[in-house]
């Protein structure tokens, strides 16, 4: 991330940067919120997050459609049923320093500035690190179950959340609305975590990392009685749809929720000064290790209701409630190794391996180095990152580190005076270290910077990558193949039935091997579950014997892909910089599959592929030097042609519809859209003839605002756009 300040970027410099942001973020939300496996501190997460808000609200017309500010945590992941939520379930701002909380209470003033009388009340209370989810009780009943997803849908995981103990399955007492959604958060113990690590040792089973993604995983188990066996637990401190506010104040909210048989954090507490809120922030702070579970900061909510809904919103986040966040932990140790891993866009990550010290009770053995210019000690400009001068890190070095956010361990500094006299500077490779494919920084022709990440060119060859692209192969927004979720294409690939996108084309051919693979799993998973029950099965089938009928359904579900949309087709190949929009931007004016690959491989073959490369509005150098890598590299082109020898995309033709009274104009969709995804609302628009944007222009017809709509309103109403609702764009359009 640049550390140049935001008014002194030029707006090719801020454009780039927020293709970078986006990137980043999306990868860091669907490691945090879909695979439970964080690969930054939160620390660094937030600093992006208010890097990129920062940015957009400089420049407004340079906002992407596939801004982070339009999204809140991630897309829900594949195998469960999804659940629109009715209230969004947001994030909230952090705070990291006692000014970033009494700033929180000025603005609070200044909103309800002229309630000359008003005395502000606070609630205050621990912030759980587990897992969000949200129970929908109709008459008291327990219907429904979801975790948080996006903010706007999630995963169904009813049946799982009926296994937990402090879930009731009917609401005790009275007084409880007709209908409301209790909302809290799933954790899991020290000591269960230590008991499940200890059975799963002792079984050969998987090693788990910390009690939060443990929880998440256990959440997310297709076989409930796996999460039955996991002693989760549940806080409740919040709700969203409610057929009548459940007490006039969040305090009384929450303890209701008690009368009704939840369980509810016992340190929540009143406050109305900051002293008073600060007081309580380290008071619970001293009392934290001694709670026997995770919590990362407190939360400050505004107590009266009325009040909340009056002070309102910004994009993903209440104005009424902020997260004050713990310091980070810190210890002394020795670093031993530098190892590479790629990840899953091929990103070249250095981790330090280092002795064993234990920071905040937990055992480190690992530390993230970023890139190679954090471990050269400096920033993208060059500047120091660590002292005055660039101080690098070397195999051998003494380190502090510190687990910033309670998640990855992080270098914070080098002691210099002990490094030894045979310690010389890391070298980092610039081949990939999985598949030998040469790895490259993106140059800023513009800027003249090169990206601070190092990523490998063999995008559909390296095994590193393998699995996560094939993952997205198949997802719901590529070729979207059903029963092809992430469970089973890891199972494919482990078992080496697929190595590449064209191998899920010819599953059916290898139908026996398919089915012992599926038989093989389910005995492990089997002979887990009695490890973990202690009971035994009796009656046990051989793999041979197993019959699994829904193989002709996921072989009949490949099949109907065989012949894939085109924009669809180039989502899913993964190249880098391109999502769904600008996929589609590339079908659009391409139309053939055959036109794509010629007009790529001409533009990587060219001395300047800018000046090769057709002019397509809201495509520029970035895609652009991401298609040269891509159509560049002679083994993607092999693994792409035996892709093509078992598809066929269909050309890309949009239907316009006929007399539409949107055709023509172009649109911008913002906020929070609720009868309709975001995709679905871009493809309706373009089937009538209108064009739509990301962000807003002199140029932008109409504004389709949703709830939390932020900069983009802001910007239409300044320029005199016409904003209407999402119930009125319906009414417009005739649907």
């Amino acid at each position: 991330m640049s550390t140049k300040p935001v008014e002194d970027l030029s707006p090719d410099e801020a454009e780039a940067e927020l293709a970078r942001l986006a990137e980043a973020i999306a990868a860091a939300d669907i490691a945090y919120h879909q695979n439970d496996a964080p690969e930054i501190t939160d620390a660094e997460y937030d600093a992006m997050r208010r890097r990129n808000d920062a940015i957009e609200e400089a420049f407004p017309h340079l906002i992407r459609p596939d801004s982070p500010g339009n999204a809140v945590g991630a897309p829900p992941v594949e195998g469960f049923a999804k659940v629109r939520h009715q209230v969004p379930m947001l994030s909230l701002a952090k705070a990291y320093t006692e000014q970033d909380v009494l700033d929180f209470l000025e603005r609070g003033r200044r909103f309800f500035e002229r309630d000359k009388d008003l005395e502000l009340a606070f609630t205050a209370e621990p912030k759980i690190d587990g897992l969000s989810a949200s129970l929908r009780y109709e008459n008291g009943v327990f219907v429904q179950g979801a975790t948080r997803g996006d903010g706007s849908v999630g995963e169904d995981i009813t049946a799982n959340l009926r296994t937990i103990k402090d879930i009731p399955h009917k609401l005790k007492g009275s007084g409880w609305p007709r209908t409301i959604e209790i909302r809290g958060e799933v954790y899991m113990t020290y000591a269960e975590f230590q008991a499940l690590k200890a059975r799963s040792a002792a079984s050969g089973g998987q090693h788990y990392v910390n009690p939060r993604n443990t929880a998440a995983g256990s959440l997310r188990q297709k076989d409930p009685s796996i999460t039955a066996s996991r002693n989760l637990r549940f806080f409740a401190y919040a709700w969203g749809a409610t057929s009548e506010d459940p007490a006039p104040t969040q305090f009384e909210a929450v303890h209701k929720f008690a009368e009704w048989g939840f369980p509810i954090s016992p340190l929540m507490a009143r406050a109305k000064t900051v002293d008073e809120l600060i007081g309580h922030y380290k008071k619970i702070e001293e009392q934290r290790s001694s709670l026997g579970y995770d919590i990362d900061g407190v939360v400050y909510k505004v107590d009266q209701l009325e009040l909340q809904r009056r002070w309102g919103y910004v994009t993903g986040e209440p104005r009424w409630a902020i997260a004050h966040k713990f310091p980070a932990e810190q210890a002394t140790t020795v670093v031993r190794r530098i190892d590479i891993q790629v990840g899953r866009t091929g990103t070249l990550a250095p981790i330090a391996r280092l002795e064993p010290v234990t920071v905040g009770g937990v055992v480190v053995e690992n530390a993230t180095l970023h890139n190679e210019d954090y471990i050269a000690g400096i920033d993208s400009n060059g500047l120091p990152i660590r002292g005055d001068v660039p101080i690098d890190i070397r195999i051998g070095d003494t380190v502090v580190i510190q687990r910033a956010g309670d998640v990855i361990p992080q270098i914070v500094r080098v002691v210099l005076e002990k490094r030894t006299a045979d310690a010389v500077p890391y070298e980092f490779p610039h081949t990939c270290p999985v598949c030998g494919s040469p790895a490259t920084r993106d140059l800023n022709e513009k800027t003249g910077k090169e990206d601070s990440r190092r990523r490998c060119t063999g995008e559909l060859i390296c095994p590193a990558q393998a699995i996560e692209r094939l993952r997205h192969f198949v997802s719901r927004g590529a070729m979207d193949i059903e029963g092809l979720g992430a469970e089973n294409m890891d199972l494919f690939f482990n078992a080496g039935l697929v190595k590449t996108a064209a191998d899920i084309f010819t599953l059916r051919d290898r139908r026996p091997e398919v089915q012992k693979a599926l038989a093989e799993r389910r005995e492990q998973q089997a002979r887990q579950r009695e490890v973990l029950s202690g009971k035994t099965r009796k009656n046990v089938r051989s793999v041979e014997d197993r019959n699994y009928e829904g193989l002709d359904k996921l072989f009949a579900a490949i099949d109907a892909r065989r012949e894939p949309e085109l924009d669809r087709f180039i989502f899913a190949l993964g190249i880098r910089h391109i999502g769904e929009t600008t996929a589609a931007a590339l079908a659009r004016t391409f139309s053939t599959v055959e036109e794509l690959i010629r007009v790529g491989k001409e533009t990587a073959a060219a001395a300047d592929p800018k000046s090769v490369f057709p002019s397509i509005d809201g495509i520029g150098g970035t895609v652009i030097e991401a298609l040269v890598d891509f159509f560049g590299n002679q083994r993607n082109d092999d693994v792409l042609d035996a892709l093509l020898a078992q598809v066929r995309p269909k050309p890309y033709v949009v239907a316009v519809s006929a007399n539409s009274v949107v055709a023509g104009k172009t649109v911008v969709f913002t906020g929070t859209l609720e009868k309709m995804s975001r995709s679905e609302a871009k493809a309706m628009a373009e089937r009538l003839g209108a064009k739509v944007a990301g962000s807003v222009s002199a140029k932008t017809d109409i504004l389709v605002a949703g709830p939390g709509a932020g900069s983009k309103l802001k910007t239409a109403e300044a320029l005199g756009v016409e904003v209407i609702s999402e119930d009125e764009w319906f009414a417009r359009v005739g649907q």
